[in-house]
């Protein structure tokens, strides 16, 4: 079977026993430490990618995708919300009231966001009812001014079901100062649990108590807030919204409220990729070492068949086949340990939990109380080509060095 003459020693020359251990040594070291950069890299980023799902299910749940607003209170919501539902992508929307105020309770205060909501369709465009802990949405009665508030907030104040607390909201007045603050009294009938900086800062509230808490006439609302198929369309069709509603009507999208947190989250995953990225350059530059020795071992083979005839091209790639092989099996074999570790990581860790009896993740001091992974196929191609490239990369100054060799030099030392 015909097989070109590169091929053929390059595969000979890394099946064959060396007569020096030591290289053989080093080859398996850069390709176990290649392996395990490259395994690293894909689980580090699999983590990442479920902390991402976790908290944008957590946090973009209970946050509106997109709110309509118009600067004034909207008389007839529905009408707004039927032209909103026409436009593709859009899943379902529900009348939506906020306002800023501060929490009092027994003398300790706590600013807050209040959001008035319809119980009823609630459940259509957030996560709100999967996420109560106590009490339910149908205790949102209106009239009874209830509030729901988030596990920290009930945690720092000490709250039960059934505890007055007391709203202060500014309010714009002819006072010198121009706001006048307005109390209201609260009771709490639930809370919610979204595991993130939520359970401190949000509460909600009936959207009939959120009118009257804003001196507006029945019925009226902030605005109309929206539920998509597709979260990263929020800017775009929240353009397309505010240009088909035309003035006064604008669109806010949840990138303006949370897109630095999601933001900061993509880039602190693309550093980390980075610093570890370097773990697989290392490998790579073990691979450069590995073939300089077997070069300088073979030098007396590299002068007999320059004598019989092999270009310097032809001995280059007698040694950039063997490095490519290293490198190609320790990226694929940590390629294929990484995914089952990546798929896995979570079912580990609890392993490793029942049987050191504690919790790597205390719901104390973080939100999420488990590992997530979410392994996505293209960062494990980018992965598995970046190793790929490197262990090429990693082959040519050597072998480059190996075509340089002059026969007659190296037989007269031979």
């Amino acid at each position: 079977m015909f097989r070109p003459l590169s091929l053929f020693v390059g595969l000979r020359y890394t099946r064959a026993r060396r007569r020096r251990q030591f290289i053989s040594f080093i080859s398996l070291t850069s390709m176990i430490g290649l392996g395990l950069g490259v395994l690293a890299l894909i689980l580090v980023l699999s983590v990442m990618n479920g902390f991402q799902q976790e908290m944008g299910t957590r946090i973009l749940g209970l946050v509106p995708h997109v709110v309509l607003t118009a600067g004034q209170p909207l008389p007839d919501w529905p009408a707004v919300a039927k032209k909103a539902l026409a436009e593709p992508g859009v899943e379902a929307a529900a009348p939506v009231t906020r306002m800023d105020g501060m929490l009092s309770f027994h003398g300790e205060m706590q600013p807050i966001e209040i959001s008035g909501i319809d119980p009823a369709r609630e459940p259509e465009v957030s996560s709100l009812a999967d996420r109560l802990i106590g009490g339910q949405l149908q205790d949102l009665q209106p009239g009874r001014f209830g509030v729901i508030v988030g596990a920290l907030t009930a945690r720092r104040f000490g709250l039960a079901l059934g505890d007055p607390l007391t709203l202060i909201v500014p309010e714009p007045s002819e006072a010198p100062g121009g706001i006048t603050p307005s109390l209201h009294r609260l009771t709490v009938v639930g809370v919610f649990k979204a595991g993130a900086d939520l359970d401190g800062s949000l509460a909600m509230v009936h959207l009939a108590d959120a009118a009257r808490m804003r001196r507006w006439p029945e019925g009226r609302v902030e605005g109309v807030r929206l539920k998509l198929a597709d979260l990263h369309t929020a800017p775009e069709l929240a353009r397309r919204l505010a240009a088909r509603l035309g003035p006064p009507f604008e669109a806010e999208d949840w990138t303006r409220s949370e897109g630095s947190l999601f933001s900061a989250m993509q880039m602190e995953k693309t550093m980390i990729g980075l610093l570890l990225l370097l773990i697989v350059a290392v490998a790579a530059f073990n691979i450069i070492a590995t073939l300089i020795m077997v070069v300088a071992d073979k030098r007396t083979d590299i002068a007999i068949l320059r004598t019989l005839g092999a270009t310097p091209g032809q001995i280059m790639r007698v040694f950039m086949i063997q490095g490519c092989i290293i490198g190609f099996s320790g990226t694929l074999a940590g390629a294929v340990l990484g995914v089952a570790a990546a798929l896995h990581v979570s079912e580990l860790v609890s392993w490793i939990e029942q049987h050191l009896d504690g919790r790597l993740l205390g719901s104390g001091a973080y939100f999420i109380t488990s590992l997530p992974s979410r392994l996505q196929w293209p960062d494990v191609a980018l992965v598995v080509c970046a190793g790929l490239l490197l262990s090429f990369l990693a082959t040519l100054y050597p072998a480059w060095r190996a075509a340089q060799t002059h026969p007659a030099e190296a037989l007269r030392y031979a």
